[in-house]
């Protein structure tokens, strides 16, 4: 799974006008499904999520995570996030999860925050065209992708 975490003052994801997922302080994440992820990557994604410290402390260190400073997250499930841009200029999507598996582990990794101590989640609707508006704090931006942990047998434990 791949992940974009921006940290936000506010964050809010409208269907066709109406809002149907808003925060205040915490993350946006943009969460994409590659074919092959699984319940594990899901699980992995939301404990490194919920465990990221780039939230400044008393002494204007990057220390806190959303759980400490009680913030919430909103997320946006996100195929293009799994495009394959190696060729041409139009992406191609074929590395993306099918929508069914996509949606599934998408509401995993959403179920799993709130399992890792985020007071609050907020989604987007799964396969809409969405409008996405934030008020980026920094900016500070982190990508992460399940794959880094996978690959060197870490499944992710280090948080």
């Amino acid at each position: 799974m791949k992940a974009v975490i921006q940290r936000v003052k506010r964050a809010e994801v409208r269907v066709d006008g109406k809002t149907v997922g808003k925060i205040g302080e915490g993350f946006l994440v943009l969460c994409g499904v590659a074919d092959g992820d699984t319940q594990e990557d899901a699980e992995i994604l939301a404990r490194k999520t919920a465990s990221l410290r780039i939230f400044t402390d008393e002494n204007d260190k990057m220390n806190l995570s959303v759980r400490d400073i009680g913030g919430e997250v909103l997320a946006v499930s996100q195929f293009t996030l799994c495009a394959d841009v190696k060729k041409g200029n139009r992406p191609s999507f074929v590395h993306a999860a099918a929508p069914e598996t996509a949606d599934t582990l998408y509401e995993h990794y959403c179920a799993a925050l709130l399992q890792n101590g985020v007071r609050r989640v907020e989604k987007g609707v799964f396969g809409a065209h969405m409008e996405v508006e934030l008020l980026n704090n920094g900016p500070v931006t982190i990508l992460y992708d399940t794959e880094i942990w996978k690959s060197k047998g870490a499944n992710g434990a280090s948080v």
